[in-house]
């Protein structure tokens, strides 16, 4: 397999990957003297690769440990990209093993560095490069979406109390967005999660249980984002709440004022 033969939107293994571009199988970041590219590729149940905004995936540089350096490494390359003649490709595995071709891609803005922590926990700088797809693209599918997010959500539940609002405190405020099939906001699974904990299977608005449970077991109740996602609402405990389906219905037909002053009351009265 030929770089030219990548098709975008199609799914390949590691080794199609390392075969096309006769690079590295490992990392995030691969740079192959011999084809000119350098490969990107995101992970999107890795915690540390990057969030979507407005269809520009803002990429994580390379370096797990310790604040990240222009030195040594592909990050440099990475800022470079635009004047250097490097290809930069882009994949992202929405599930394990299988790596989505997105295209090329090119810095759309200025790299700059924010504050994360690193896998230890401890506070670092990070380099941020703002990424854009050249030419047309396939929207991304919902069900690759939705499935990423299920997968995040199902393991957001094995975490304590505790280390899912540590997640929490590292989330974008402002969930991702891109083009889909449908244009669709990627909500962190860790509120959801932890929305759903707080609410203890009684709607956030009529105070009623639950009309049913899952399968499961669990509490069935929808989470609801007080002021809305598309209308520049934030994705954080403090402006989601659980309700019941009628209710939840009811919030998005006639989104009264009276019903989200109480909601937020009802969230202020519950923050721990």
């Amino acid at each position: 397999m030929k770089i030219g033969d990548l098709i975008v939107g199609s799914k390949y293994t590691n080794n199609d990957i390392c075969n096309a571009f006769l690079c590295s199988p490992r990392g995030g970041m691969r740079r192959s003297k011999r084809t000119n590219t350098l490969v990107l590729i995101t992970n999107q149940k890795s915690f540390y690769d990057g969030r979507w905004f407005d269809n520009k995936l803002y990429y994580i540089g390379m370096g797990s440990k310790g604040s990240q350096s222009l030195k040594g490494n592909q990050n440099i390359t990475l800022y470079e990209s635009n004047k250097n003649g490097i290809d930069v490709h882009l994949f992202e595995a929405f599930r394990s093993k299988v790596n989505t071709y997105m295209g090329r891609v090119q810095l759309a803005d200025k790299p700059f560095q924010e504050k994360q922590d690193d896998v230890d926990g401890q506070l670092r700088k990070v380099w941020v490069f703002p990424l854009q797809i050249i030419g047309n693209t396939m929207p991304v599918r919902m069900d690759e979406l939705e499935k990423a997010f299920q997968d995040e959500f199902n393991e957001s539940k094995q975490l304590s109390i505790e280390e899912l609002k540590d997640r929490i405190n590292k989330t974008a405020k402002h969930p991702s967005s891109r083009e889909s099939t449908l244009r669709v906001f990627q909500k962190s699974p860790y509120i959801i999660d932890y929305t759903l904990r707080r609410a203890s299977g009684v709607c956030e608005l009529c105070n009623q249980k639950a009309p049913f449970n899952k399968p499961n077991g669990e509490h069935y109740l929808e989470v609801h984002h007080i002021h809305q996602l598309a209308d520049g609402g934030e994705d954080t405990t403090e402006n989601a709440v659980a309700l019941c389906p009628n209710c939840h219905r009811m919030m998005h037909s006639l989104n009264r004022k009276s019903d989200i002053d109480m909601l937020i009351l009802a969230n202020k009265a519950k923050k721990t």
